[in-house]
């Protein structure tokens, strides 16, 4: 009898795990490398994030700002225009700011980057986020957007700058012929149309 008690018990207990999400499976080294080099998916592959990550629900605000990714925006960072930012990269490298700015173009696999510009044909910077824990909509292009993240200044491998290319982005070369580009890696966003 004790031991059929028990059963139960122990059945009933593990119920509530069952009805649970799972847990979050652990990234691959891909992911992890991809991590690093600021890329979110590898050349010629999907994007290695679950696709639940980009179907959050929209939070509203009051000040019209309507979808909200990632942690809420502080306020309390730098506000950077983009074109100063496009211009004076090196002078705000490292530092965690507040940017806003047109979305050119996102990426239209899992959400995992977008690119802020001030128009169709000049470089912009590429927005990526923290520690990759969030994405914006595909169809996140022509959105407004603000973003407090932190600016680094990347050197791309030909693979993924062209990768990014056949994606839609603009990638600008330097002087000696290798691509760079500005990036900020988001903390938080927010979208509006």
């Amino acid at each position: 009898m004790k031991l059929r008690v028990a059963a139960l018990a122990f059945g009933l207990l593990s119920l509530p795990a069952l009805a649970a999400d799972p847990a979050p499976k652990k990234k691959p080294a891909a992911a992890k490398a991809h991590a690093q080099d600021g890329h979110s998916h590898a050349e010629g592959a999907d994007c290695h994030h679950p696709a639940s990550a980009a179907a959050a629900a929209p939070q509203v605000k009051q000040d019209g700002w309507v979808l909200t990714r990632g942690a809420p925006l502080k306020g309390k960072v730098e506000e950077v225009q983009l074109t100063h930012l496009l211009r004076n990269p090196t002078g705000l490298d490292g530092k965690t700011v507040r940017v806003e700015g047109r979305v050119r173009k996102a990426c239209e696999k899992k959400g995992c980057w977008m690119e802020l510009a001030t128009d169709d044909k000049s470089p912009g910077v590429r927005v990526t986020f923290k520690d990759y824990a969030f994405f914006v909509p595909l169809d996140s292009a022509g959105s407004a957007a603000r973003v407090e993240g932190v600016v680094k200044l990347a050197e791309l491998s030909e693979g993924h700058a062209k990768h990014y290319e056949a994606e839609g982005a603009i990638v600008p070369r330097g002087k000696d012929g290798k691509y760079r580009e500005v990036q900020l890696v988001a903390s938080g966003v927010e979208l509006r149309r």
